[in-house]
């Protein structure tokens, strides 16, 4: 029973916390060094990802176009990779859940 109760804790100790809102996990990754809700900056607007994919299930293709980077979608400028380290799966799921409701 003791050792189960350390493994517990040493996992939740090596698990990143999750952010409280999509929100704030965009903001600690730097998304909004980039990206608004509302206006293009460098990248493209929340709002216009959400258009550009609206009616669409697209959550697994941004999250890999988010992980892997790259250009032309919106643009010539490139967005970089942003690998978990972050940006977790789970808030980055949820972030995108909450960018394509814009």
């Amino acid at each position: 029973m003791k050792a189960m109760l350390l493994l517990t804790t040493a996992l939740g100790l090596a698990l990143p916390a999750a952010a409280a809102t999509p929100e704030e996990a965009l903001t600690k990754a730097g998304c909004m060094a980039c990206h608004a809700k509302d206006k293009k900056l460098v990248g493209p607007s929340f709002k216009d990802i959400a258009a550009k994919y609206k009616g669409q299930d697209a959550v697994a293709a941004l999250s890999q176009k988010v992980r892997a980077g790259g250009k032309g979608v919106f643009g010539q400028i490139p967005m970089p990779p942003n690998g978990a380290d972050k940006i977790a799966d789970g808030d980055l799921k949820d972030a995108l859940v909450w960018i394509l409701k814009q």
